[in-house]
């Protein structure tokens, strides 16, 4: 099924990792390689759902502008160059699996909207 095989990305990756020869103590990413922006995954989850959205930016939330990290990517480079391990679902077909596991009656009833969201 597509329910969340995009997790199994990461779980991929860390097997990859602990087959891997030599790579004790590395620091790995394991990492689609791209970047998007918070507002480019709220539109593309507004796109699956075909809803109509309002995007409010709350200040709070903004990084300071003297944030150490402004933008944020994984680098796949070292994890694609020591093991086999390549990302196989894109962040679209990630998000379609997650909105179709939220459409589930019996999958939402499980999600703790009280833990998860503070």
């Amino acid at each position: 099924t597509r329910d969340f095989n995009f997790v199994k990305d990461t779980c991929r990756g860390f097997l990859a990792i602990a087959r891997a020869e030599g790579v004790e103590g590395e620091e790995i990413n394991i990492a689609s390689g791209t970047e998007v922006t918070m507002k480019q995954t709220l539109m593309k989850i507004a796109e699956i759902m075909d809803a109509d959205i309002n995007w409010v930016v709350d200040p709070e939330r903004i990084r300071p502008s003297k944030s150490e990290v402004f933008r944020l990517c994984g680098d796949n480079t070292k994890i694609e160059t020591l093991t086999d391990w390549r990302p196989e679902w894109s962040l679209e077909e990630g998000l379609r699996a997650t909105v179709d596991w939220f459409r589930n009656p019996d999958n939402l009833a499980k999600y703790k909207y009280n833990v998860y969201n503070r």
